[in-house]
């Protein structure tokens, strides 16, 4: 199914909307002390999608983060990858095969590949797993998951991960429409906000390195509020600061910091990768929640995104349902608002190298669940 299959250097990375798959994300980890390593594959178009016949050669990589998780084990995380997707059928025979070609490239000490999966769900794709309300109901429990993605592999090795690392729903606006008919999709509620923002006088600026100190203050009372976990201001410096434009992946950055009078309300990172923008950070001041000004920081955002070619805008995270019940509810609400269409991916997954240290690693991963910011 895969063939040559070779590592190479990061900046060699393929253009990608995938931001967390460029050389750009390499870059942010490398300086934040990860070691990241890039893999090539090629595979025919007819061994990937079942009724194709066509011989068309696909050439595709991956961005493998490497954590050490203690002085003696490491585990190789793909974050949102691989971005080539085989039909449904092949899912786990084609992660398979890859997960034990890129064994030999990784350390000696790794115990497991973990895949987060930016793949649509299959639970997604069928009516039965709506509500009469049009809301989802979720993924299945975690033994009928495992029965449908190791079907047809060789090993039946695959385990759901108890918790997934990024999000695995999003909203993503279509970007291909002119402005007024951006506006019209969205809720009568929001496109009401943007404008009261404006007319109240919140203004949006674009800001380099000197505003990473409003942006860190915004975030840590965003966290504070949220009961959120606290990551250090070089994390966010290093997305700002990355390098990558010699790259074949690199990613316009934009810190974006909505003010009403001088004051710093909120915050957000744009980064432009391929054809999409995607919301990757944010936070906000509990004051002066009237002015609406996480509204005009998204709308500054989309209107960017668009403005540089983008055609679509990846709004970064939800709840997977409309319930009150859900720690990211209010995200739902808010998100929901502009228009776009809910998306749901399979989250991620485990191929154990190591069967004994993993059943060790899963058993003490459940104990100390937390967000990270990967």
């Amino acid at each position: 199914m895969l063939f040559n299959i070779h590592p190479k250097n990061t900046e060699e990375l393929y253009e990608t909307p995938i931001v967390q798959q460029t050389a750009f994300w390499s870059d942010v980890k490398a300086q934040l002390g990860a070691d990241t390593l890039a893999v090539n594959f090629k595979a025919y178009q007819s061994d990937l999608f079942h009724s194709s016949e066509d011989k068309t050669i696909l050439s595709s990589d991956i961005l493998v983060i490497l954590w050490q998780i203690d002085r003696y084990h490491s585990i190789a995380y793909i974050p949102y990858g691989p971005e080539l997707e085989p039909a449904e059928e092949f899912h786990g025979l084609f992660l398979e095969e890859l997960s034990e070609s890129i064994r030999p490239f990784l350390p000696k000490d790794c115990i497991l590949i973990r895949y987060d999966l930016c793949w649509q769900s299959y639970w997604a794709k069928d009516e039965e797993h709506f509500d009469d309300n049009g809301a989802w109901k979720g993924h299945p429990d975690s033994l009928t998951q495992e029965f449908r993605f190791n079907f047809n592999t060789h090993r039946w090795n695959f385990k759901k991960a108890y918790f997934n690392i990024l999000p695995s729903n999003t909203i993503y606006l279509d970007l291909n429409r002119d402005i007024d008919t951006i506006l019209r999709k969205m809720k009568p509620k929001t496109r009401y906000n943007i404008r009261l923002s404006a007319r109240k006088g919140v203004e949006v600026k674009s800001m380099g390195p000197e505003g990473l100190g409003i942006w860190y203050e915004l975030y840590k009372e965003t966290a504070a509020r949220n009961r959120l976990l606290l990551n250090d201001i070089r994390h966010f410096e290093a997305v700002l600061t990355a390098k990558t434009n010699y790259s074949r992946s690199p990613a316009d950055v934009r810190l974006l910091i909505a003010e009403w009078n001088g004051k710093p309300l909120a915050g957000m990172f744009l980064v432009m990768t391929a054809n999409r923008g995607s919301y990757l950070y944010g936070a906000s001041s509990s004051q002066h929640r009237n002015l609406m000004a996480t509204y005009a920081l998204q709308w500054e955002a989309i209107q960017l995104s668009k403005a540089n070619g983008c055609t679509e805008y990846d709004m970064f995270g939800i709840s997977p349902s409309p319930d009150p019940a859900h720690p990211l509810y209010g995200l739902y609400k808010f998100k929901a608002g502009f228009g776009g269409e809910i998306y749901h991916s399979l989250g991620c997954w485990d191929y154990p190298l190591d069967e004994e240290k993993y059943t060790l690693f899963r058993a003490s991963e459940i104990n100390s669940q937390g967000y990270h910011l990967s």
